[in-house]
């Protein structure tokens, strides 16, 4: 049984640096945060776990200011506080560092670290900034984190490691008591995760309160002391991590015991023999994103990515369909050597992807459904000949009858369609190009129960026509029936493989390291 802190007699006797009591955010009809607790104590790591979804990103809000809290209250050392905005936030000793960088990139280092509090000289209404105190502080500060840099040089011309460290440099010249890190790790190296581990150990160690939020398993049992879980905006609870190992933190974040798996046999092993592979990778990686990772796919498979938010999935997609250079290993088509190079260049090849983000990467609402349907044939013929409007109706006819999309006519716009039907007209458009692989990225995502049974039936129908489809969801249920195949990911790297017939359970274990 788990220690739950919050129904626990021992737990931290010290009055929190920060704490959140009954939280609650809501946005029209959704509820984003029901009643959230949590305490930050001095001297600590504390984790911030949950899946896509479970509130993550609106608690940080409420906690610097962004968002005013419905209900609630939260207290600064004893006393109650309740920033309206991040800079009042920032003067109350609450600092954050975002995953993308949100500092000024043209200005210097110094001049980040110290905008809109620049040391002044000479008498009121005829000061002028003190450039060289700046400078000599800015280097102190920095020193504190083992970073000796030029100060003078815009933050631009250094490497986003580099600019996470100002950007912490700059939290601890507001004296910060409190330092949010919002996925702090996603864009680093394993050694620039080592040394930015090495400065919050040095800063917990001076008595900061640290709120880590990250969706790499593996860096909470490295760095964090405590963990608390969100799952659909409400609490789930909070652990020593010591407490709580792999298993039991996934169990937490997706509401669902993993029990073991021995007594699930694999499906039966089919009489003919797998068709050959038709795409290969071999140590495929791009620093910061994936690590070397090998895959064959097949022409007639459905392959699942298994794997939490953060695991890599999507990134890979991206690799494999060269939205992402590579920088190690190779990719092999029909036992050719190719070089992914460009979107452009893997559809030529025979690849064609329905992206994660529907809406900014998928569609182009003003387009009309005829148009949107068009575009990948289109790009994979270049800009001309063009494809006739005649032939364009033709196409966008016989995918919206042949996928069921609803539509007053092909040439709506397909922004005024609804998610479902939308992710039907992708589809559509890469159905056009007649792949021979087809990366679907959270096909489903969105879209109702009956939509999603549709597309699923569509994607098995596709694999019995001879295509390779490699599908990725963050539904592990949907992952597992379409699949015959699972290639399992955690952070950032493949960690196995599971046959046809495993059980949702067997990949969850998989992802905890206990398969």
């Amino acid at each position: 049984m788990l220690t739950n802190l919050n129904q626990a007699a021992g737990a931290p006797p010290d009055v929190p640096v920060l704490a959140l009591s009954g939280v609650a955010k809501q946005f029209g009809a959704v509820h984003a945060l029901r009643g959230v607790d949590l305490r930050l104590y001095a001297g600590e790591v504390h984790a911030l776990m949950g899946q896509n979804g479970a509130g993550k990103s609106t608690l940080i809000k409420v906690l610097t200011g962004v968002y005013r809290a419905d209900q609630g209250e939260m207290r600064l050392g004893g006393q109650r506080i309740n920033a309206a905005s991040p800079l009042e936030a920032q003067r109350l000793g609450i600092s954050t560092v975002y995953q993308e960088v949100n500092l000024c990139p043209n200005l210097s280092v110094a001049e980040n670290i110290f905008a809109g509090r620049y040391p002044r000289r000479g008498l009121q209404g005829a000061w002028s900034i003190d450039w060289p105190r700046m400078q000599r502080e800015a280097q102190a500060l920095l020193a504190r984190l083992n970073l000796s840099i030029d100060v003078t040089q815009t933050l631009s011309s250094y490497s986003v490691a580099v600019q996470q460290m100002v950007a912490i440099a700059r939290g601890l010249s507001i004296s910060a008591r409190v330092l949010i890190l919002d996925e702090p790790t996603s864009s680093l190296d394993d050694e620039e995760v080592e040394r930015l581990y090495g400065v919050l150990r040095q800063l917990r160690d001076q008595g900061m309160a640290i709120l880590f939020v990250t969706h790499f398993l593996d860096q909470v049992y490295a760095l964090c002391d405590r963990i608390t879980v969100l799952r659909n905006g409400e609490l789930v609870g909070e652990y020593p991590a010591a407490e709580l190992g792999h298993k039991a933190l996934i169990a937490a974040m997706v509401g669902r015991e993993l029990v073991a798996t021995a007594a699930t046999p694999p499906a039966p092993l089919q009489a003919s023999a797998p068709a050959p592979d038709w795409l290969q990778t071999r140590g495929l990686a791009r620093r910061g994103h994936v690590k070397p990772l090998d895959l064959a796919l097949r022409r007639g498979e459905v392959v699942g990515l298994g794997g939490l938010l953060g695991s890599g999935r999507t990134e890979l997609a991206r690799l494999l369909f060269g939205l992402d250079r590579s920088d190690a290993g190779e990719i092999s088509i029909a036992g050719r050597t190719v070089r992914m190079d460009s979107p452009a260049t893997a559809i030529r090849l025979g690849l064609g992807l329905c992206p994660e983000d529907r809406k900014a990467e998928g569609i182009v609402a003003e387009l009309s459904v005829r148009e949107n349907i068009a575009l990948a044939l289109q790009a994979r013929q270049g800009l001309w000949p063009c494809i006739s409007r005649a032939q364009q109706a033709t196409l966008a006819l016989r995918y919206v009858k042949a996928l069921g999309i609803k539509t007053a006519d092909i040439d709506t716009p397909i922004g005024q369609l609804s998610g479902g039907n939308q992710q039907k007209a992708v589809l559509a458009r890469w159905l056009a190009t007649q792949p021979s692989l087809l990366i679907l990225d959270e096909p489903t995502r969105g879209i109702d129960v009956a939509a999603k049974q549709e597309i699923m039936n569509e994607i098995l129908a596709l694999a019995k026509q001879g295509m390779a489809v490699l599908f990725i969801s963050s539904e592990m249920d949907e992952v597992v029936r379409v699949s015959d195949r699972i290639v399992v990911m955690r952070d950032r790297a493949k960690v196995g493989e599971l046959p046809a017939g495993s059980s949702e359970h067997a990949v969850y274990a998989m992802i905890a390291g206990q398969a």
